[in-house]
């Protein structure tokens, strides 16, 4: 294509199961206290996916939330990208029972499985698919039910994590100049290092273990990685764009641990004021973390049309990602 695209978010969604897990439910499951988890990790309550409520089911949730905001039917989206790590069946993909729940029967779906860094590897895919023409409207989710996958008795990981969705529409619009002041993603960086892999992971797997196991994870391994790795992303990206943190209208990280979030603020030097946070309602929710907030955020009238908001992620793998957006 000789006309250069942008791929411009119009539309954000977010669907939470209605049952809320506050940090004093875990004391009668595991030796830990309200005081010991809001202290280590800053959260107080996450959602617990119910009977009948699935990684699927929380996504189609989301999707028509956020097919709502930019007014358009399921007929308009030729490309579905699902970010999930648990996904309700082995096969098919979660992405292609998403797109026949939603009624969608041209296009293309698939899953991309980069754990929490899911939604900003499957957001970078998507536009990359509009920006050389093979779709014009893309639907990107992050879900996940984690809850699903937790070793209930492993103080150390059952109090981090939360079930959620979250969703945003793109569409391929002319970039104009191309600057920095137009609509769209600008800039996305991703990485990872399978030599990281035993600090965070599952111990199961259909050809390793026949089985789904559950989540492990090294929490102070990650933690000595998470701030360097996160920094690494996002100043690549602050390279590429010719720009610095002051020019961030807003900071929306993977919502992992306050502690995390605080310290690559800081050492990045964005105003902590600039800072989305949700972690302390969700928990960690793996790759639905991101357009959880990010949706949060643009509801309550923060995130408004021509900010410069960046996206942060780092996840099992380890994988890790930012992305440049101008809203």
């Amino acid at each position: 294509m000789s006309e250069k695209i942008r791929s411009v978010i119009r539309g954000t969604g977010s669907f939470l199961p209605e049952r809320v897990m506050r940090n004093r439910d875990f004391e009668g499951i595991v030796e830990t206290s309200d005081e010991w988890i809001r202290q280590r990790t800053g959260i107080a309550e996450r959602h617990i996916a119910g009977e009948g409520e699935t990684t699927v089911s929380l996504a189609e949730a989301a999707a028509r939330r956020a097919l709502d905001a930019a007014a358009w039917q399921p007929a308009d989206i030729d490309l579905i990208v699902l970010a999930t790590a648990t996904p309700d069946n082995t096969f098919p993909s979660s992405a292609v029972q998403l797109q026949d729940r939603l009624g969608i029967t041209h296009g293309f779906a698939f899953d991309v499985h980069a754990v929490c860094s899911g939604f900003l590897y499957a957001l970078t895919t998507a536009d990359m698919y509009l920006r050389n023409g093979q779709a014009k409207r893309a639907l990107v989710v992050g879900a996940e039910t984690f809850s699903r996958i937790l070793d209930w008795e492993d103080r150390s990981t059952c109090v981090l994590f939360g079930d959620g969705a979250g969703a945003v529409v793109l569409e391929a619009v002319a970039a104009g100049e191309g600057t920095i002041g137009e609509q769209g993603i600008l800039v996305s960086k991703l990485r990872s290092d399978g030599a990281h892999q035993s600090k965070l992971y599952c111990d199961g797997g259909p050809s390793s273990t026949g089985t789904v196991g559950h989540l492990r994870m090294q929490g102070r391994e990650v933690f000595k990685h998470a701030v360097g790795m996160i920094t690494d992303v996002i100043e690549a990206c602050f390279a590429s764009a010719k720009i610095g943190p002051e020019a961030i209208d807003w900071f929306v990280p993977h919502q992992a641990n306050r502690r995390i979030i605080d310290a690559s603020a800081k050492k990045l030097g964005i105003d902590a004021d600039k800072v989305v946070v949700t972690v302390d309602r969700h928990g960690n929710t793996s790759a639905a973390s991101i357009p959880l907030a990010v949706d949060t955020a643009v509801r309550d009238g923060r995130i408004k049309p021509g900010d410069l908001v960046l996206l942060e992620a780092m996840g099992g793998g380890f994988t890790w990602a930012a992305v440049l957006v101008r809203w």
